[in-house]
């Protein structure tokens, strides 16, 4: 039988949880309960507050004591993530829902990111018209508009809740009989930029014949987020990623950051990953009118109506350069760096509105310091990143470091 997480503030919402717990039984599904309220003893509790609290490594009463709901929120979402994560890891979970208003949605949606991708998650909340990124993350959430308030059992609220209850329910019982293909492809994740392309498209036929399934992420922020979930979900075989541009943006404040992490999840857990500076020469900002006053005199590229490029300095390649080094020396995987010696960029090329070949050396130079000794190896080639060969020479090393590692 499928398992439902049915995840809420039961000091303050009993009502609505214990019809959800009773409509999802009647689909056939079994149910946990778990608590979040602030101030919470239900008897409806199949784990209580005071557990999700301790699981977040605070000692509830003297939380409770302070009476700071900032303080309560962000411990509650803690200790809900790894209540969540736990019941799932011991095969107990195969579904999780959550209602509430921007309060239980705060709380809920550290529990619905901490789940891997492809594990039915679904959020009934008021707030799910408006921005919902801080509620989905990078994983396949499910959210579903409340209508009204989570307030009581009304002919509205009944029908919505119904329909989630409904479909938690029939995605859980999926995935509980959904078994994994034994024939089906080990799956890589590929990062690609439009200055990248042909680079990317070249890695991602060779892999293709070589018989993975390539999945390819736009390093856009949310992009990179999105496959490194997917390597913390257990789902990847390995990474090309051959565009971390991403870290440029963090690092000089562009629009397209996927945080300070970005890099660092691979090596974690010892996924082979072949690595590449694809597009480290720009740094992303929307329309030219937008472009932050003090980058004004900088090198600006117009890449389109809605995006326009700014080429990273010596000093700032030089401190990507060090950054990337640390991230990929603390790597416990296969780990391999190709340098493209001629431009890392479509628009890094001779000729071209970014070619900066100082910037560029001091980026590698700064590879070659931080990685000397570290067990990566560093392939270095006299080629632009999109010069054919470079995509198909970095997949056919994955591929290589992928049959190792499983040997």
């Amino acid at each position: 039988m499928a398992t439902i997480g049915l995840l809420g503030t039961f000091d303050t919402k009993g009502d609505e949880y214990t019809w959800l717990r009773d409509r999802l039984r009647e689909h056939g599904v079994g149910v946990v309960m778990i608590d979040v309220g602030s101030f919470s003893t239900s008897p409806l509790a199949d784990v209580s507050s005071d557990e999700v609290l301790t699981a977040a490594g605070v000692d509830p009463a003297e939380l409770r004591e302070r009476r700071d709901r900032g303080e309560m929120m962000a411990a509650m979402g803690t200790g809900a993530a790894v209540v969540v994560r736990r019941l799932f890891d011991d095969g107990g979970l195969h579904g999780l829902l959550a209602v509430g208003g921007s309060g239980g949605s705060s709380v809920a949606a550290p529990a619905m990111q901490a789940l891997p991708i492809g594990v039915p998650k679904m959020l009934v909340s008021t707030m799910a018209s408006g921005d919902v990124q801080p509620y989905v993350g990078e994983v396949d959430a499910t959210l579903m508009y409340s209508v009204v308030d989570v307030a009581g059992i009304n002919s509205v609220s009944e029908a919505v809740l119904g329909n989630a209850a409904a479909g938690i329910a029939g995605m859980a019982a999926a995935y509980e009989r959904r078994a994994p293909a034994a024939d089906r492809k080990p799956l890589v994740g590929l990062t690609m930029f439009g200055v990248t392309t042909p680079a990317a498209d070249e890695a991602r036929e060779r892999l293709t014949e070589l018989g993975y399934e390539v999945l390819v992420f736009h390093a856009t922020g949310t992009g990179g987020r999105a496959m490194e979930k997917l390597v913390e979900s257990g789902l990847l075989a390995g990474v090309c990623d051959l565009t971390t541009t991403e870290l440029a943006d963090d690092l000089v404040g562009g629009v397209l950051s996927a945080g300070p992490d970005r890099l660092e999840i691979a090596g974690q857990r010892g996924l082979p990953q072949v690595v590449s500076v694809g597009a480290l020469d720009m740094v992303n900002f929307g329309p030219r009118e937008t472009v932050p006053p003090q980058f004004e005199s900088r090198n600006l590229f117009v890449h389109n109506p809605t995006v326009t490029l700014m080429r990273t300095t010596s000093e700032e390649m030089a401190e990507l350069g060090r950054r990337i080094a640390a991230k990929l020396a603390a790597a416990t995987g296969p780990t391999m760096l190709f340098l493209p010696l001629r431009g890392v960029s479509a628009i890094d090329v001779d000729g071209g509105p970014f070619r900066d070949a100082d910037a560029d050396a001091a980026l590698f130079e700064a590879l070659r310091s931080g990685l000397a000794g570290s067990g990566v190896s560093i392939v270095e080639r006299d080629q632009a990143i999109n010069d054919a060969g470079f995509g198909a020479a970095a997949a056919d090393e994955l591929d290589v470091s992928i049959k190792g590692a499983s040997a």
